[in-house]
C-alpha cells in the first residue's frame, strides 16, 4: 500500500475506533463505511449513472441532523430494491443493507471526513487498495468471525505467483470472502498484460465481466466481496450462495480455483447431488476439497488451504485424499506455520494440485494421478507469528524458488535430506502409510510456538483457540452418540 493511501486508511480507522464509544462495532462500521465509500466513489469515477439521481452522494452530504440520517435509511432501502435500481452489482450492496447509526451527528462526522479525503491521491494510488487496506485493519482486528478467516496478503500473493493465472482462464474462488485471492489473480493479470491493453476487446471484456466466478454465503461478507472487486475495476458478481448445495454445482468448472474455505464445521450438512465422498457431512473444509476436484478443467490447477486433520483423518477423511490423488497430481503441499491467520495453534496447508482425469473417477481407482508429493515444512524451528511479527513476502522466497516455474509443479526439484525443508514422498511410499499425508521429519528445536507469543492478546487468543477445539471434539462426539450438543452458558 502506497504512502498516502495508508495515511487516509489510518485516518478512516482512527473513526472506527471512535463510534465504538457509540455502541458501532468495527465489522457494522465496515459497512457503514461501504455504503458511503460506494456512493462519494461513484462521484469520483463518473460512474453516477448506476444509481437514479436522487440518491447520490451530494444530496446525502448536503443534509443535516435528522434529516441526514432520514435520508440516509431511506437511501439503503431504496438501492436495494429491485424495482429501483437495475444495476446488480449496486442491488449486491444494498440488498437488506441498514444503518447501525443512531445519533445524526455520528452520520454527519463521517460524510464530513469522507468528503476531506485526499480523493486525487486516493484515485491515482487506486480507490481499491484504500478500501482493501480499510478491510485489512479489520480482518486484524477481528481475526476471525463465524468460522471464517481472511487470508493474508503475502500468501496469497505468493499462491498467485505460483499459480499463474493467464488471461482467457475461470479463475473460481467458492468461498470467495472478502475477494482476496480472486482481486491478486485479476493483479498479476493485468501486470502481465499492460493493464489488459495487450488483449483484444473481446478478451478484456471477459477479463473485466465473466473470469472471475465465486460463492460467498455470508451476506456482509459478500457486500464487502463485491464492492472490494467492482473498485478493482472487476465487475463479476459473486453470487450469495452455499458451494456445498447444489447451488455449487452452478459454479461450472474453473480453469483455476483457489479457495481458503470455513474450517470450523457450519450448520447443516452437505446435499450436492454431484458429491459422493462428503454426501451428507457437516459443511467443512472436506467438501469444498471434493468441489474443487470435481470443478477442474482437466489440466486445470488449484491451489486450497486445509487444515491439518485433512491429511491424516481416518474414514471420509481417507476416503477424500485416495479420490483427490486418483483424479488429480498432488505435486506440492506448504506446511504453513501457526499464527498467520488463523488462531495460534491451529495447523495448516496449502495443496497444489492439477487435474488429470478426463472424467472424475472413484477413490479406489486402481492408476493414480499422482506420482509423488513434494513437501515444504514452512512451520517447523520457525519464529512465532502474530501481530509482533507479520508474515511477509520474503518468509515464502525459498518455497517458491523450491517449487519452481511450472505452475503445474512440473519444474526440477531437488531433495533436500532430512536436514532440509523440502522433501518428497512417491505415491506408493504414501499408500504405505495408509495415505496419511501429515508427513514431517524436522525436530523441532526451538520448543512449542506458543511459548513465544508475545502480547497477551495472543496468549489469550490461543487459549480460546484451544477451548474452542476442545468443544468442537465434545460436540462431535455427542452427534457421533445421538445425544444433544452441549449447552455452553456465555
Amino acid at each position: 500500500m502506497k504512502p498516502r493511501t495508508a495515511d487516509i486508511v489510518d485516518k478512516l480507522w482512527r473513526e472506527a475506533k471512535t463510534l465504538q464509544g457509540a455502541g458501532i462495532s468495527i465489522l457494522h462500521y465496515v459497512n457503514e463505511l461501504t455504503y458511503l465509500l460506494f456512493l462519494k466513489m461513484l462521484v469520483e469515477t463518473d460512474q453516477e449513472n448506476r444509481i437514479p439521481a436522487d440518491y447520490g452522494w451530494t444530496q446525502l452530504a448536503a443534509l443535516e441532523g435528522g434529516d441526514q440520517l432520514r435520508y440516509y435509511r431511506k437511501l439503503l432501502l431504496d438501492l436495494g430494491d429491485p424495482k429501483i435500481v437495475t444495476d446488480p452489482m449496486v442491488q449486491a450492496i444494498f440488498t437488506d443493507a441498514q444503518t447501525h447509526l443512531r445519533e445524526p451527528k455520528d452520520l454527519k462526522t463521517l460524510t464530513t471526513n469522507i468528503d476531506k479525503i485526499d480523493w486525487f491521491s486516493a484515485r491515482e494510488d487506486g480507490l481499491g487498495d484504500l478500501y482493501e487496506g480499510l478491510m485489512q485493519k479489520v480482518m486484524s482486528d477481528t481475526k476471525s468471525k463465524a468460522g471464517q478467516y481472511f487470508t493474508p496478503r503475502p500468501l496469497i500473493d505468493s499462491i498467485i505467483r505460483l499459480v499463474q493465472p493467464r488471461p482467457g482462464e475461470v479463475v473460481q474462488d467458492p468461498a470467495a470472502g472478502t475477494g482476496g485471492f480472486l482481486i491478486a489473480a485479476d493483479r498479476y493479470i493485468k501486470d502481465h498484460t499492460d493493464d489488459l491493453f495487450q488483449l483484444s476487446q473481446d478478451q478484456g471484456h471477459f477479463q473485466r465481466k465473466q473470469a472471475f466466478r465465486g460463492h460467498e454465503f455470508v451476506p456482509d461478507t459478500r457486500r464487502l466481496c463485491v464492492m472490494n472487486m467492482l473498485l478493482h475495476g472487476i465487475e463479476s458478481l459473486i453470487g450469495l450462495e452455499d458451494s456445498c448445495s447444489p447451488a455449487g454445482e452452478a459454479l461450472g468448472k474453473a480453469d483455476v480455483i483457489l479457495m481458503n474455505p470455513p474450517f470450523n464445521k457450519m450448520p447443516g450438512t452437505v446435499n450436492r447431488p454431484d458429491f459422493s465422498i462428503t454426501a451428507g457431512e457437516r459443511v467443512g473444509p472436506m467438501p469444498f476439497l471434493e468441489h474443487a476436484v470435481r470443478a477442474l478443467n482437466p489440466g486445470g490447477r488449484c491451489a486450497i488451504v486445509m487444515p491439518d486433520n485433512i491429511l491424516f483423518g481416518d474414514g471420509t477423511g481417507t476416503e477424500l485424499r485416495r479420490f483427490l490423488m486418483a483424479n488429480c497430481n498432488l505435486h506440492t503441499i506448504l506446511r504453513l506455520p501457526t499464527g498467520i491467520f488463523y488462531a495460534q495453534g491451529v495447523k495448516t496447508n496449502v495443496l497444489f494440485f492439477t487435474r488429470v482425469t478426463e472424467e472424475i473417477m472413484p477413490a479406489d481407482h486402481q492408476t493414480s494421478a499422482t506420482d509423488t508429493v513434494w513437501f515444504y515444512d514452512l512451520r517447523t524451528n520457525m519464529p512465532a507469528f502474530g501481530k509482533t511479527n507479520p508474515l511477509k513476502p520474503e518468509d515464502f522466497a525459498d518455497f517458491e524458488a523450491s517449487f519452481g516455474a511450472d505452475p503445474k509443479g512440473g519444474a526440477e526439484r531437488e531433495d533436500e535430506g532430512e536436514d532440509g525443508r523440502w522433501r518428497s514422498y512417491t505415491r506408493d511410499e504414501i499408500a504405505a502409510r495408509g495415505d496419511n499425508l501429515d508427513i514431517t521429519w524436522l525436530r523441532e528445536e526451538t520448543g512449542d510456538e506458543e511459548d513465544m507469543l508475545a502480547t497477551p492478546e495472543e496468549i489469550a487468543e490461543a487459549i480460546t483457540t484451544h477451548l474452542e477445539a476442545a468443544l468442537a471434539e465434545i460436540r462431535a462426539l455427542s452427534e457421533a452418540l445421538g445425544e444433544d450438543e452441549p449447552e455452553v452458558e456465555a
